[in-house]
């Protein structure tokens, strides 16, 4: 069996006396505190394994290691998770939402070009963070190709790589990543990376708040994602039988979250 590279996804850290960007239930519950972060840094480095950007995770190196991912480019990506990274000598991929740059509590642009200057690689998150198989195929190119230029104008380098909003995609997105001259398309699917799989349909695992020293080791390692997957199975057949508006105030109503699943 091919062995695979778990891409792990984080959003905003949480540090004392900081409001977040957003105060939901169903976006807190991502949301992790900065010593939470540096925890799983810490147990990565001392079972000797490597913390890789999507870049350089794809490209497989020898040696055991995870893909690092932030979405959505909060402040506390240069802030906090930036320095933790560093000490560590870990890469990441940070996945940018163009039209939260320079929002209360988001990367300014000259923020987002000292992320980059300080060797971390910058992925486009699209450029309003909306449920891109919802969209009309101007509205899709927009929200996928315009970001994309967007960003390469401020950092004046190439973004190759995207993640979807909410992890939602379709055929149509995955069409219009491809052509926007993307190199690979991260989803929320909970599995693993091998060199067989569909650089246009990553898996990443959310890192959710509470998350124990126990089950990061395990996630990290890919240990039963199986069952998450099914987990997965099970709500994008609700997904597609109600859409994503209805999934949404269903979910909302049951569990009082916000659209980030």
């Amino acid at each position: 069996m091919e062995s695979a590279t778990v891409f792990l996804m984080y959003h905003e850290l949480e540090l004392p006396g900081r409001a977040l960007c957003q105060s939901e239930p169903g976006y807190v519950r991502y949301i992790l505190g900065e010593r939470d972060f540096g925890s799983h840094l810490e147990s990565l480095k001392g079972r000797g394994w490597q913390g890789w950007s999507v870049g350089e995770a794809l490209r497989f190196p020898a040696g055991r290691g995870v893909g690092i991912t932030f979405d959505d480019g909060c402040e506390t990506d240069l802030l906090a998770a930036a320095p933790l990274l560093q000490a560590n000598n870990f890469g990441a991929t940070f996945y940018v939402t163009t039209g939260f740059v320079g929002k209360p509590g988001y990367l300014s642009t000259a923020q987002l070009r000292e992320l980059h200057g300080l060797g971390f690689e910058i992925g486009c998150h699209s450029m309003t963070h909306p449920y891109l198989s919802d969209l009309d195929a101007s509205t899709l190119q927009r929200e996928i190709g315009g970001a994309k230029s967007q960003l390469e104008q401020w950092l004046g380098a190439q973004v190759e790589h995207f993640s979807c909003p909410g992890g939602r995609y379709n055929q149509r997105v995955q069409d219009a990543v491809r052509s926007a001259g993307y190199t690979s398309m991260a989803t929320s699917r909970n599995q693993g990376n091998g060199q067989k799989s569909d650089r246009f349909a990553l898996g990443r695992v959310a890192v959710l708040r509470g998350t124990s020293a126990e089950k990061f080791e395990s996630l990290s390692c890919g240990h039963g994602l199986w069952r998450l997957s099914l987990e997965d199975g099970a709500r994008q057949v609700l997904k597609r039988t109600l859409g994503n508006a209805a999934y949404d105030r269903v979910r909302g109503a049951l569990l009082g979250e916000s659209k980030r699943g």
